[in-house]
């Protein structure tokens, strides 16, 4: 790869302006739906497959980009990538009804995958040894600050141009990335040259694709249980197709994925700590953004900026993780930084007080930015060095799964927390109030009085709004009103703290597995 190699800094930021775009259409929406919402005259609930489209086809798309990549060629692959990420921007900029939007973001996935995957076997390929630390650095630094920075980018974008314009905006882009990756990016060897393993393609993707749909049928359906069977129905199929792909994999000549790799006690350990990230701080972000929104009343545009505290730092630290991780090895950074995010989160759930205010974050929000920024780099790296430079194609796909999965997994657990938490001390709230009028109270006691009921209807995501629309107008003169502001407010602050404790759990089996797993080369002698 000499000419990648000759021109890896320019490789180096090709990849990262395509990851960025990929990354950060996966928050960047988030701000947009109300605007999409007004424009298409639709539910909430038709809605989300905005979000959901775009993030069910990435994730089941992540291993198979990653096979072709080996196959055909990282560059094309990745180029053509890029084209379809375009295509489906521009459909989305261009739609006029929610169908054709969902559709056109479910095409938008594929583009995403492929550039998320490929960019990081292409930048460990393109960096020999002693600076790949530093530019898988910057790569993640880039990934991280995509993901937090996405709702400021947003709110700009939507407050000015229209929320059409998050989606046009990835054309001039994405035309500058593919010119550059023509010019930099050198044609990969094809690592491998045998049969396409069909049979091992299609069992992965439907495991990936009936996982994330099973958790985001919990996400959109609060009122189903885990032992629903429209839920276990999912997780069945991607159990049985999990058992399918492994036998395929252990059978064929040419698998899509080497099972060995696995065996790498340093790999698994990486990838647990990628999930335990996107779980933990990724899926966080969610939730922190709806307190700053929704209970704290900060714009969209005024979240995204609060958010950079936690972002900012990948600018900084993130490259430096490489000269870091020389110094006192992947294990200990990976497991430092995931240490510094459950300091983080645990001082928001201890500071976090009625009626919020900005320090209750700020602490919690500056220690996740020194996690976000250290332990993306090291976790990259350590999955990378730990495969044969043939298998890294393979290798980042899985780490990308893995990471995915933690994310989409964080944001239904952590919001099964919330609305526990929430629901009960709601409900213990409501039942000691004093000054509740006689025929409230009686529907208190009972759980079936129409403010609870309208309490409980609107969940404990609605905030500020509940008391400001046309269905509480009937309860606002009542005395105890303003005690029932506080009850919701309390109730969400107990259903915070509660997600808070589950993130910090989260991190620390991070912290826990790499500890454990992860083993670096100067403990385990010159890797082969």
């Amino acid at each position: 790869m000499s000419k990648s190699t000759d021109h890896k800094w320019w490789v180096l930021v090709t990849v990262c302006l395509a990851v960025f775009m990929g990354m950060l259409d996966i928050t960047i929406v988030n701000v947009a739906l109300p605007e999409i919402q007004k424009s298409f005259a639709t539910n909430f609930s038709t809605l989300q497959w905005v979000l959901n489209a775009y993030t069910l086809v990435y994730a089941m798309m992540l291993l198979p980009v990653s096979k072709l990549g080996d196959r055909f060629g990282k560059k094309p692959v990745f180029l053509i990538g890029l084209v379809i990420f375009i295509v489906g921007s521009l459909a989305s900029g261009m739609s006029q009804n929610d169908t054709w939007l969902n559709i056109a973001r479910g095409f938008q996935g594929i583009g995403g995958a492929a550039m998320m995957s490929l960019s990081l076997s292409i930048v460990t390929l393109s960096f020999p040894e002693k600076q790949r630390g530093l530019a898988l650095g910057i790569w993640s630094s880039v990934t991280g600050l995509a993901v937090s920075i996405g709702p400021l980018i947003g709110g700009a974008l939507v407050d000015s141009f229209g929320w059409r314009s998050i989606f046009l905006i990835n054309i001039p882009a994405g035309l500058i990335a593919i010119v550059m990756g023509v010019i930099f990016i050198n044609n990969t060897a094809k690592t491998d040259e045998g049969a396409l393993d069909w049979l091992g393609m299609l069992f992965s993707t439907v495991m990936v694709f009936s996982t994330i749909l099973a958790l985001i049928q919990k996400e959109t359906h609060a009122s189903y249980a885990w032992t629903d069977t429209r839920i276990m129905s999912l997780f069945a199929l991607a159990a049985v197709t999990l058992v399918a792909f492994i036998v395929t994999e252990l059978k064929v000549q040419a698998p899509m994925i080497k099972l060995s790799i696995f065996k790498s006690p340093s790999f698994v350990g990486s990838n647990i700590a990628a999930f335990a990230l996107g779980a933990g701080i990724y899926g966080g972000f969610t939730y922190l953004s709806i307190l700053m929104q929704n209970y704290m009343g900060y714009s969209a545009f005024q979240t995204g900026v609060k958010l950079l505290w936690i972002s900012v730092f990948t600018l900084i630290l993130g490259p430096l993780t490489g000269l870091l991780s020389g110094k006192i090895g992947n294990r200990w950074l990976i497991s430092i930084a995931l240490l510094f995010g459950v300091g983080g989160i645990l001082s928001i759930a201890h500071l976090l007080q009625v009626r919020f205010r900005w320090h209750d974050l700020f602490l919690g929000f500056i220690l996740l930015g020194f996690s976000n920024a250290l332990v993306n780099p090291p976790i990259s790296n350590t999955a990378m060095g730990s495969v044969k430079r043939e298998e890294v194609g393979m290798a980042s796909g899985v780490l990308n799964v893995f990471r995915q999965l933690g994310i989409s997994f964080g944001v239904v657990i952590l919001g099964i927390s919330v609305t526990n938490g929430y629901n009960d001390k709601l409900n213990s709230g409501l039942t000691r109030l004093a000054q509740l009028p006689p025929a409230f109270s009686s529907h208190v006691t009972a759980a079936k009085g129409q403010l609870v009921h309208l309490l409980h209807q609107a969940g404990p995501f609605a905030g500020r709004q509940i008391f400001t629309n046309s269905q509480a107008k009937p309860y606002r003169q009542l005395p105890v009103f303003a005690q029932v502001h506080d009850v919701v407010f309390q109730a969400f602050q107990s259903g915070m703290v509660r997600a808070c404790l589950v993130i910090a759990v989260t991190l620390g089996i991070g912290v826990v597995a790499s500890m454990v797993l992860i083993r670096d080369k100067r403990e385990v002698g010159t890797k082969k």
